[in-house]
């Protein structure tokens, strides 16, 4: 079977980028030439000798925020009201969504809509220059981790169900292995920084202990 591409036409939200001349984009080509090298996810998560540890939560932040994007957008044609009507991994664990617009109580829907919710949601927090600026003179607000663990948390949702409710359509695409990759990538990089706590990451804790294993913190 042939190497399977992400069709971005069917993202849900448009793709973030780095300005070419900026700090942020340089730390992207980092990561990215970090993993292109064969180096460990392990040690590709860990912050570089010397940068800002805000600067590259920001960076890997919106580099996962585009790839979920991808991947969401994979099973889209699968993941309608009437096939998930529910935002869930498995039986035992289901989302509601809250915000502080629509929905001030946690409210349950289906899974593309809690899904469309929750990137628009990011998005406009990664547009917002008061949480993410895009002046490198401007310093991050004082609670920007807390932000991205906000975040984080919920992204986390989406490889939930998508593995619960969307794995056998992904394997006939071809796409188990850019998914585990990328969910390896994030689970490492979230617990490098504390950014989950363990409880929100039960949905998947087979998973997470499998990756673990064959890739030890250090």
């Amino acid at each position: 079977m042939g190497k399977f591409n992400f069709d971005k036409s069917k993202t849900i939200r448009k793709e973030k980028n780095w300005g070419k001349d900026s700090l942020r984009y340089e730390l992207h080509k980092q990561a990215q030439a970090s993993l292109g090298a064969g180096a460990s996810l392990r040690t590709a998560v860990k912050l570089p000798p010397g940068e800002n540890l805000n600067e590259w939560l920001a960076v890997h932040l919106v580099d996962l925020f585009n790839r979920v994007n991808l991947i969401f957008g994979a099973v889209t044609d699968f993941c309608t009201p009437e096939a998930c009507p529910k935002m869930s991994a498995g039986k035992q664990y289901e989302f509601m969504w809250k915000d502080n617009k629509d929905y001030p109580k946690p409210t349950a829907m289906p899974a593309s809509q809690y899904v469309h919710l929750l990137m628009a949601w990011i998005e406009d927090q990664i547009n917002d220059e008061a949480i993410f600026p895009s002046d490198p003179d401007v310093a991050f607000p004082k609670n920007f981790k807390d932000v991205c663990k906000n975040i984080f948390r919920r992204m986390f949702r989406v490889f939930a169900h998508v593995y619960y409710s969307h794995w056998e359509q992904l394997v006939e695409m071809g796409a188990e292995a850019p998914l585990n990759a990328l969910f390896k990538h994030f689970i490492f990089f979230v617990q490098e920084f504390n950014l989950i706590d363990k409880r929100e990451l039960q949905p998947m804790e087979a998973l997470i202990e499998k990756f673990s294993k064959l890739n030890p913190k250090v």
